[in-house]
């Protein structure tokens, strides 16, 4: 199982993204929010770059969101 493989953290990003879309915040309204750059939500979001636990709970907490909401998403599990 390839567990670098970029389809997971593109599906994440999208689910981020989503999320924050459904509470109408920007990047950059988030990012203050949780304390974190906007770029680095970007890069989440668009890149697919994995955020570490820490960032991960910071996002949660600053939609007001379970940390497990962010990982509730969709993907081709592939072993």
């Amino acid at each position: 199982m390839n567990v670098k493989n970029p389809k997971y953290g593109k599906a994440f990003g999208e689910n981020l993204k989503k999320l924050r879309n459904a509470k109408k915040l920007s990047r950059e309204t988030l990012g203050a929010m949780a304390g974190i750059e906007a770029k680095q939500i970007y890069l989440i979001e668009v890149k697919g770059q994995s955020p570490t636990v820490a960032t991960l709970v910071a996002l949660a907490l600053a939609m007001k969101l379970h940390p497990k909401k962010l990982l509730d998403f969709e993907f081709e599990f592939e072993e």
